[in-house]
């Protein structure tokens, strides 16, 4: 986009289109956009490594399952919908798994027709079924949580059939990734796989999960949702397997239509696979050691003595005699070293490692491997065990090294795997076995000497020593240049510097706090100003976060930051933005851009709000906290409801289902309930918390549901309405018990009591009602406000009632009398909501003026006014620890404040409205900028203060403009005048009517002899003599508003937007004859320019997503969403929520942003940047 124009109304900010833009992204790009955020890990490629690391799947070792009487009850009974497959460790159950896999795999890609006429008799399918899968491994987090298998088996059942994913994205298009991140993920995913689940067009499918006993988060959500879907739908049948825990038995005895399949009593079926299995690796054996005939049977026989049926006994005793340090002759004797069972081999394999010459350094690895959260890879084994630097520069000499651990570790791809969980059950010393648990306890002994909390010591104080070096965390660690490049298209580095720390860059925060809680705090110097942790974080702070970013770790970052209790910023914007006496720009001033020459003028400090949620496309109606103080619930314009995770920003779930603008939410105090009200489809719906589904509707009112509140008991449900009623529900069973009525009005607020006994209600007519819940009686009218009351709240001991009015003010109430005992005045505009905190200590208020103030309840003193909305602040809410305070907005977002940041906020000075116009002079020292405070500012470019106020229009200031000479400044209003100000002396000299409307452009000519001024009223131009202030011209025949004029270099044209019309005219100036009218654009017309030598003309719109187009930009700009200073094609500088505009400036190299908040900042940047 060109950026040429200078202004901008309503549109946040004006971006120039030349004739070719093609916007958004095609469905099918975002069907896979979707796909790859859903992607965890590829089940397909699981079951490929599995397979690979343990030999190949032999046919023989599985194929006895599909003779087996459950085996084949399970898949002939309609009835039999769940399969589960259950055996001690090592039994073989995974590569069972993988067999019955690729069995149903090729029934699945049989032609519909040939798979109609095999399952005839069998079964009432018609086509072949859908097949899913998931192996659980509790060694990754990628696979070793319900959340993941979820995932895992959603990914598939999409790929194979893709009309499914619409279900994904009905959730997906709201919140993004992040649906799938948080401790809420489970939920969101659940819903999308019931919906799934339940859709009349899925196909038959077998749903396969190895190794149940793996999943180590969420099992019981897993097995309950297992549970479910035999109870709705006939279609899905399951296969599971785990070994014999009692947990998971006893979660699945209550289900009748299961099948239970266990290796210990399928004794002779198991045995001849092991057999198998046997003589399929002794034949390997004797092709690489060359055994004659006599050595193969022996060895066979061994093993078939002595495996007791472990498959994974029999895969770690030929792994030992390949070893090439044992020789064919010496087979016999090291087989006959290796005694039976699966837990007695690993104490044989310990005592071989604790006897060699490198068993400090395999206690070490071991010792990490068995804590990181992770595995790890060859190079991140290397900074967390200390090894000399030939062996880790050195990958083969790694393997070895890992090799040396015995039978415990193993290598694939460059990654450190423990061979089996059972391996690393021995080490932590959970050996299944009773009669192993001394030898296991005595293993974990040997590798943890100092306990577990000592290893994540050392994991902690190696990640922080790798990550200090030079080489390794530093300011644009892969060389990108460009400050705003896509994450997404970010290409690892040959070699990668991160290599060895990503997994520190991720995980040393948690390994700090397992040992600090393990170790009972004895070592709180390290948090200490000077100690290491200090150290690390003035050094490194922005360039680990910039780390995170390029491992895509940053969601776990935010978490360790929480631990920390900082705020997240990034190298540019943060040393630009962030306050002029934080610690952040102190710390990394060295880090600032060379190419900014001169920022904005910022704070002295952080002020209180600590998060800004983005994600609704409407107004925030209304913000409410859980008890628990873990979520925020927000209802908006958009017709949705949004639940949040505090600690993090995320959204976790979005919540569908009302037809119109949600304008009241609430938590039951149980947390598990949340109701929301409607205005425009006038109905309350009752959501579970937990699952996000809607569980009532309920209905009965003529007008919008203004209000909704649970009693604290949890048993009612009030709603307030237009229809001028209350009506009070039980929320068990959503049967309506009482009716109040009485009102004149409507009711704009309803509040239940602590105690739950009263009821109070504000109106449209000014007064306040006390309602008695048990007999429905008003007990008291309250009246004393000067404009409807739109809020109401109890303070939590009962004896003050708080109202917020259209009156601008507060007003606080004493209960027991009905007399209000303080009027608190300060805000400018109608108080939308109030609430008490917790201790009853303070009120906050949420305001039409944009603001949040917070009251000292026993004095009236307004002790805080927490500014940063650029809209009518809706509601505002304490959670119920007092430590946060969350405010909804007109401008769509929802903001957390601190509510303990002290009882000042500084305030930039500024304009006290948004700031629609902002223009250089052409000598590029002086920017003017024109408010809805209905003042005009002029600046000083070159520190950033503003030197003098204009003032005079009755109305907002649209649009500004400086004379060519820099001598005159223009200003056209809402109050449809045009006045002319000279910029030495701020004085007024002439004031232009005639507009019958707004004026929402003006121009001076090339020659300063003619004044252009563009309404959005009367659709019509008008051209001054600027000397005289004459009306000379009046040119009509927009159909719409006039939004931007422009003369042409050489005074002879006239070029005009409009917006209704979507069109340009240019106009002889000497005639005032339109001599072209230019079609073309699909929306408004926000602003024209021409070229220097007056052969072209440049239009900006705001279609900018019409499909027809391409775009390119031109000098520095503004991103399409806002967010970003743009410098041609790429991003440049990020800009923080309250700094983004709605209008814009440039000249050379220098931004001008005005801002809703009334704030102006210019930036400079180098010429030669």
């Amino acid at each position: 986009m060109a950026t040429i124009a200078q202004q901008g109304h309503n549109s946040g900010y004006v971006q120039q289109t030349v004739n070719n833009w093609n916007g958004g992204s095609s469905p099918e790009e975002k069907d896979k956009k979707c796909l790859r955020n859903l992607l965890l890990t590829d089940p397909r490629l699981d079951k490929e490594a599995i397979e690979d690391a343990k030999g190949g799947l032999l046919e023989q070792s599985y194929c006895w399952i599909f003779g087996n009487t459950e085996f084949k009850q399970w898949q002939r009974d309609k009835n039999s919908w769940l399969l589960w497959i259950k055996g001690d460790p090592g039994k073989g159950k995974t590569m069972l798994l993988c067999g019955i896999i690729d069995k149903l795999k090729k029934e699945t890609d049989q032609e519909p027709e040939e798979w109609n006429k095999k399952m005839r008799e069998e079964t009432s399918a018609a086509g072949p079924p859908l097949l899913s899968f998931f192996f659980c491994q509790a060694s990754n987090p990628k696979t070793n949580n319900a959340t993941a298998v979820l995932r895992g088996l959603i990914y598939l059942l999409v790929k194979e059939q893709p009309s499914l994913l619409r279900h994904v994205r009905e959730s997906y298009d709201d919140t993004g990734k992040q649906l799938f991140e948080g401790d809420n993920a489970w939920f969101a995913v659940r819903r999308i796989f019931t919906k799934i689940r339940d859709d009349t067009t899925l196909k038959r499918t077998y749903f396969i999960i190895d190794a149940l006993d793996e999943c180590e988060t969420g099992l019981k959500q897993l097995l309950k949702l297992l549970a479910e879907s035999s109870l709705v739908s006939s279609r899905i049948k399951w296969i599971v397997s785990s070994r014999n825990w009692l947990q998971i038995e006893q979660e699945l005895e209550a289900v009748e239509q299961k099948v239970t399949l266990s290796l210990e009593l399928n004794t002779e079926s198991v045995a001849a696979a092991l057999n198998a299995y046997i003589g399929h690796k002794v034949l390997i054996l004797s092709q690489r050691k060359k055994c004659d005939k006599e050595t193969e049977t022996r060895v066979q026989d061994y093993l078939s003595t002595n495996a007791s049926g472990t498959f994974l006994w029999v895969a770690l005793v030929c792994q030992a005699l390949e070893s090439p340090e044992v020789q064919t002759w010496h087979i016999q004797e090291t087989l006959e070293m290796f005694p039976p069972g699966l837990d007695s081999l690993y104490a044989r394999i310990m005592k071989r490692i604790r006897e060699s010459r490198d068993a400090d350094l395999c206690r070490k690895i071991l010792a990490v491997a068995a804590t990181v959260c992770r595995p790890i890879s060859l190079d991140e084994i290397t900074s967390l065990v200390k090894i000399s630097v030939n062996i880790s520069n050195d990958p083969e000499s790694l393997k070895k090294i890992v090799k040396l651990c015995g039978s415990f570790l193993t290598v694939r791809e460059k990654t450190v795997y423990f061979v089996h969980e059972s391996a690393k059950d021995y080490l932590l010393g959970k050996a299944s076995g009773t009669d192993s648990n001394e030898t296991s306890q005595d293993a974990f002994n040997w590798v943890f000497p100092l306990g577990e909390g000592d290893v994540h010591r050392i994991i902690f104080s190696q990640s922080l020593e790798a990550m200090s070096m030079p080489t390794v965390l530093r300011r644009d660690m892969y060389d990108l240049k460009t400050p705003g490049f896509p994450i997404d298209k970010v290409q690892t580095p040959f070699p990668d510097p991160l290599a060895k720390v990503r997994y520190s860059c991720a995980y040393w925060v948690d390994h700090l706090c397992n040992w600090q809680s393990s170790d009972d705090g004895k070592h709180p110097d390290i948090f200490q100003d000077g100690g290491i942790v200090d150290d690390f974080l003035r050094q490194h702070y922005l360039h680990w976060l910039e780390a995170l970013s390029l491992c895509k770790s940053m969601p776990q970052g935010i978490l360790s930051m929480a631990k920390f209790e900082n705020m997240l910023q990034v190298y540019a914007s943060a040393l630009v933005f962030s306050p002029a006496q934080s610690i952040t720009r102190g710390l990394f001033t060295h880090e600032k851009r060379k190419w900014i020459t001169s920022g904005p003028i910022v704070e002295d400090s952080w002020n209180a709000c600590r998060q800004t949620l983005e994600g609704h496309g409407g107004s925030v109606r209304s913000v409410a906290f859980s008890p628990d103080s873990k979520w925020l619930a927000s209802g908006s314009g958009d017709n949705t409801i949004k639940i949040w995770e505090v600690a993090t920003g995320s959204c976790t779930q979005t919540l569908e289902g009302h037809g119109d603008w949600v304008w009241s939410v609430a938590f039951s105090p149980d947390s598990k309930w949340l109701a929301s009200g409607s205005a425009g489809d006038n109905t309350i719906k009752i959501w579970e918390v937990a699952t996000g589904l809607c569980t009532q509707t309920l209905e009965g009112y003529s007008g919008w549901v203004t209000s909704v509140a649970f009693s604290p008991d949890s048993k009612w449900l009030a709603l307030g309405s237009e229809d001028n009623i209350i009506k009070i529900w039980e929320a068990a069973t959503g049967s309506c018990t009482q009716t109040l009525e009485g009102h004149r009005d409507s009711v704009w607020s309803v509040a239940f009591s602590p105690d739950s006994k009263w009821l109070a209600s504000g109106l449209a007519d000014n007064i306040i009602k006390i309602w008695e819940v048990a007999t429905g009686s008003c007990t008291q009218t309250l009246e004393g406000h000067g404009d409807l009351v739109r809020s109401v709240a109890f303070s939590p001991d009962s004896k003050w009632l708080a109202s917020g009015s259209g009156d601008n003010t507060i007003k606080i109430w004493e209960v027991a009398t009905g007399s209000y005992t303080q009027t608190l005045e300060g805000h400018g505009g109608s108080v939308w909501s109030v609430a008490f905190s917790p201790d009853s200590k303070w009120l906050t208020s949420g305001s039409g003026d944009n603001t949040i103030k917070i009251w000292e309840v026993a004095t009236g003193s307004c002790t805080q006014t927490l500014e940063g909305h650029r809209g009518s602040v809706w509601s505002v809410a304490f959670s119920p620890d007092s430590k946060w305070l969350a405010s909804g907005s007109g401008d769509n977002t929802i903001k957390i404040w601190e509510v303990a940041m002290g009882l000042y906020t500084q305030t930039l000075e500024g304009h006290g409205g948004w700031v629609w116009s902002v223009a250089f002079s052409p000598d590029s020292k002086w920017l003017a900028s024109g408010s809805g405070d209905n003042t005009i500012k002029i600046w000083e470019v070159a520190t950033g203060s503003y030197t003098q106020t204009l003032e005079g229009h009755r109305d907002w200031v649209w649009s500004v403009a400086f004379s060519p000479d820099s001598k005159w400044l223009a200003a056209g209003s809402g109050d449809n005048t045009i006045k002319i100000w000279e910029v030495a002396t701020g004085s007024c000299t002439q004031t232009l009517e005639g507009h019958g409307g707004s004026v929402w452009s003006v121009a001076f000519s090339p020659d300063s002899k003619w004044l252009a001024s563009g309404s959005a009223g009367d659709n019509t131009i008008k051209i001054w003599e600027v000397a005289t202030g004459s009306c000379t011209q009046t040119l009509e025949g927009h159909g719409g508003s006039v939004w931007s004029v422009a003369f042409s270099p050489d005074s002879k044209w006239l070029a005009s937007g409009s917006a209704g019309d979507n069109t340009i005219k240019i106009w002889e100036v000497a005639t005032g004859s339109c001599t072209q009218t230019l079609e073309g654009h699909g929306g408004s017309v926000r602003s024209v320019a021409f070229s220097p030598d007056s052969k072209w003309l440049a239009s900006g719109s705001d279609d900018a997503n019409s499909p027809h187009y391409q775009s390119y930009r031109i000098g520095y700009g503004i991103g399409f969403d806002n967010r970003w200073i743009t410098r041609g094609s790429e991003n440049w500088l990020w800009l923080p929520l309250e700094y983004r505009p709605s209008c814009l400036a440039v000249t050379a190299s220098t931004v001008a942003i005005g801002c809703s908040s009334g704030r102006v900042l210019t930036i400079t940047f180098t010429k030669d940047s």
